[in-house]
């Protein structure tokens, strides 16, 4: 609701200003550029996360993402040993690991969605120590494919989407460690209090 007002309030600034400045013409020249840009670059994408939508459900039916997923258990039971409890969450959790690793931010995300309902169960409307570090492993995710900014770049006209590779890499990397880390104190310092 407070996006459609922020939306809303820019469009009616720029009516304003483009009456005020005599530039009314520019202002719906570029309203009806731009969407025609949003149309375009929609359609582009979804071309690319067809494909890797495609891809990743290749993965679930020949078990390369149960596989990946298993594979994270180990470390994911001692980031969040509450939810390995529950063997459903953490399901959840390990396919949306999983789908972030691949770059599938619009697959990962009802997979985290559905993980985080199942921890939070009983937490009182108090978020747990362990619902913010899944909060903190999807926001800062590690992305070894980031499939979603190659085809954004791919859209825009760039000839090798890929090659910010070790880029995303490193800075994936470093922002999952140091969420993790901060996670890891405010938890402890918030237990120290009375």
């Amino acid at each position: 609701m407070a996006m459609a007002w922020v939306w809303s309030g820019m469009v009616v600034l720029s009516l304003l200003f483009g009456i005020a400045t005599g530039t009314l013409d520019a202002v719906a020249a570029a309203a009806v550029e731009g969407a025609g840009s949003a149309v375009e670059l929609s359609l582009s994408m979804a071309g690319v996360l067809c494909l890797w939508s495609g891809v990743m459900e290749i993965m679930n039916v020949c078990g390369l993402s149960g596989g990946l997923a298993r594979a994270f258990r180990p470390l994911l039971r001692r980031l969040l040993p509450e939810a390995c409890r529950d063997e459903e969450t953490m399901a959840a959790v390990s396919a949306n690991v999983s789908a972030n690793l691949l770059g599938l931010g619009n697959a990962a995300t009802p997979l985290g969605i559905r993980a985080a309902r199942r921890m939070a169960r009983g937490c009182g409307g108090v978020a747990s120590d362990e619902l913010c570090r899944l909060v903190v492993l999807n926001t800062a995710s590690i992305q070894l494919l980031p499939a979603t900014i190659a085809s954004l770049r791919a859209a825009a006209g760039c000839r090798t989407p890929f090659d910010i590779l070790p880029s995303v890499w490193f800075s994936s990397v470093l922002s999952v460690t140091v969420g993790l880390l901060v996670s890891w104190v405010l938890s402890r310092r918030g237990r120290g209090r009375p």
